[in-house]
């Protein structure tokens, strides 16, 4: 869809997230230039790019932390991110029922503690995510994968219709990656925007849309059409592989071979 079109649809149809001619940056520098996509309500977007490519400036510009240095940029729903579970503390003594209510205080007055209406919708959120029997658990005491359906709860208490999941299958096997991807097809069939920031290729070319990323935008749309080995290598600077015996390109990010993360470092 071009976002020209966008302003014939209706309110009820209108894209979740508009993006026109959109440059993101700090301190008038731009990081992320030549945004232009619009993202329908319910649709699963994998968004590829390397550290440093733009994605975690682009979910700030989607949370309202920052403004655009130029274009426009329409964000129509609620939006909150689910941040990767191995940068979460695990020492302190709170329960997943208590992590998940957390994601109330969003909504409530700055005086007003979360009660029993809030804990009773932290419940619900967690029988969403398959976890209401773990409830009562120690946060620090579940698993990678449990941790990360936990914060997943947490935007759901906070009533966001746009969830921005940030790498959030890193850490996970095999079993728990299928796990969370079900989670995301239930997310979005009952209505969700769900866009989450990978390096796997294989995985966003499942999802409904892909938007490809190295401080500018080098491609958006169907993953059939918009990765491809051009593409990737514009987005990955070269890092592409063929695989033997499989039809799929293979990536290989510098995150692969080291797994480190600056503090602070902004992306």
């Amino acid at each position: 869809m071009a976002v020209s079109d966008v302003g014939l649809m209706t309110a009820e149809h209108k894209p979740v997230v508009i993006a026109d001619h959109v440059e993101l940056g700090y301190g008038g520098e731009v990081v992320l230039g030549g945004l232009e996509f619009a993202v329908p309500t319910g649709s699963r977007v994998g968004i590829l790019g390397p550290n440093g490519g733009g994605k975690t400036t682009l979910f700030r510009a989607l949370l309202g932390e920052i403004t655009p240095l130029s274009g426009g940029l329409e964000v129509n729903a609620t939006s909150a991110t689910v941040a990767q579970t191995d940068r979460s503390r695990l020492d302190y003594p709170v329960s997943a029922l208590d992590v998940a209510t957390m994601g109330s205080l969003a909504r409530l007055p700055w005086w007003k503690r979360p009660g029993k209406t809030e804990r009773s919708r932290a419940l619900e959120a967690l029988a969403e995510v398959d976890l209401a029997d773990l409830a009562r658990t120690r946060f620090g005491d579940l698993s990678g994968g449990q941790r990360q359906r936990v914060l997943i709860a947490r935007t759901l208490t906070a009533d966001a219709d746009l969830l921005l999941l940030d790498e959030p299958f890193t850490g996970l096997d095999s079993k728990n990656e299928e796990r969370l991807e079900r989670l995301i097809d239930r997310l979005a069939s009952s209505g969700h925007t769900v866009m989450i920031a990978t390096h796997e290729v294989e995985q966003a070319e499942r999802w409904d849309l892909v938007l490809c990323l190295n401080r500018t935008q080098v491609s958006f749309g169907d993953p059939a059409v918009a990765i491809s080995k051009p593409v990737l290598e514009a987005t990955y600077g070269g890092h592409i592989v063929e695989i033997p015996g499989q039809p799929n390109l293979g990536v290989l990010p510098a995150h692969h071979h080291h797994h480190h993360h600056e503090s602070g470092k902004q992306s």
